[in-house]
């Protein structure tokens, strides 16, 4: 059983003409959408990924059917823009937290995440960010190309590189919530994190007042430092929680991997006649090209990944797309079939799930066995026990 407190604001800031965040929370869910394109198609995006995920989740309050909510905001605002030409290019950041029901019926917190809004869980006083930005400097921060200080003055610190409704497929972050009763969770749109430090944060959520005074006080300060952006802002008290059984924490994409080519591709290079002048030329031009080579050849089967081929989940060595002719190589077949793995997790492996090594490949495929194995016993013991007395999850 898992119950949660709650309340939540938004406001316009003191620099924008209109709100583009849309905000939704009560005693099951809570979503942040802070949207992106001119003349209030940005506006028009939040709402319709607000509405469409909260539709979405009622039909189907499992962790697959959170995340297809998703994927049906995501088509819904693409849609949108296509039949309205006025609102090319809007999109949204989407940040969600809903009590999910796994197959023995327990029911756990699950966050869904697209974009740049934050998610943080506040413990005995300590703040720890519980998403990722899918923004250009913070995705170069991961790459060690910055560091997080320059991060946060980068001009391409906004510039996103996931968003809903920007393409017609959608990557979401999904990750089972490891909570303890007392814990808060701060869910904000950027307005709020660009605004306040970590402490500063830390200090107003954790604040022993009523969660309802604890979020005006976040928006105050975030007025009070410059409002350069909407501000919106959800806390989250945790009465009761359950932990997930078997929790998740995958990037989910209904793109299918392209299938790798069985042959490299056929061709041949004209013989080409050579004079004494260029000859030189020549040589270092080949000696860089096979270093070139050389390089390419390694970064194209440097990396593994776990993939779905014919039904049964395999271990191929390269690179999912391929890098130039070099495509993967079929290693070899686990012992496991695409149907004893979650639903979500088939939908992870068909997009292809990235390994450092064969060792972490096959040890990551035996764990996903093991996970769904575990919601199979759960499911025999809840439905075989005639002994068993079934308790209803009161929500709210």
């Amino acid at each position: 059983m898992t119950r949660w407190r709650f309340a939540a604001a938004t406001d316009i800031g003191l620099v924008r003409q209109t709100n583009q965040d849309a905000v939704y929370v009560d005693g099951d869910v809570a979503v942040v959408a802070d949207g992106m394109g001119g003349h209030a198609a940005g506006e028009v995006a939040a709402q319709i990924a607000v509405e469409t995920v909260l539709e979405g989740y009622r039909a189907d309050e499992s962790v697959e059917g959170l995340v297809g909510a998703v994927e049906r905001a995501n088509a819904a605002i693409v849609r949108d823009a296509k039949e309205n030409p006025e609102r090319f290019g809007m999109g949204t950041t989407l940040l969600a937290v809903a009590i999910t029901y796994d197959y023995a019926g327990a029911a756990s917190p699950t966050l869904v995440h697209v974009g740049d809004s934050r998610a943080y869980q506040l413990r005995d006083g300590a703040l720890r960010q519980l998403t990722q930005d899918h923004s250009v400097a913070e995705e170069w921060v991961r790459m060690g190309r910055l560091t997080p200080e320059e991060a946060e003055v980068h001009p391409r610190r906004h510039q996103l590189t996931r968003g809903v409704g920007v393409e017609e497929e959608v990557a979401v972050d999904v990750l089972s919530i490891d909570a303890q009763v007392g814990d808060r969770l701060l869910l904000c749109s950027d307005g709020l994190s660009n605004e306040l430090v970590p402490d500063e944060l830390a200090r107003l959520a954790g604040d022993p007042v009523d969660l309802d005074d604890a979020v005006e006080g976040l928006v105050a300060a975030a007025r009070a430092a410059g409002g350069h952006d909407n501000i919106s802002v959800v806390l989250l008290e945790f009465d009761e929680v359950t932990p997930a059984a078997a929790p998740i924490r995958r990037t989910v994409t209904s793109t299918p991997p392209p299938a790798p080519a069985l042959g490299r591709p056929k061709g041949g290079v004209r013989p080409r006649r050579f004079t004494g002048r260029v000859l030189l030329g020549v040589v270092a031009f080949l000696a860089v090209a096979a270093g070139v080579v050389a390089l390419t050849h390694w970064y194209a089967y440097s990396s593994y990944y776990l993939a779905d081929y014919k039904g049964a989940v395999v271990i191929y060595q390269g690179q999912p797309s391929g890098v130039l002719w070099y495509r993967p190589i079929l290693l070899e077949a686990t012992p496991y079939s695409m149907g004893e793995l979650r639903p979500l997790d088939q939908r992870a492996v068909r997009a292809t799930i990235p390994e450092p090594t064969l060792g972490a490949a096959r040890a990551d495929a035996k764990n996903l066995f093991h996970e769904w194995r575990l919601g199979v016993a759960s499911t025999t013991t809840t439905t075989t026990n005639p002994n068993a007395t079934t308790t209803t999850t009161g929500k709210g």
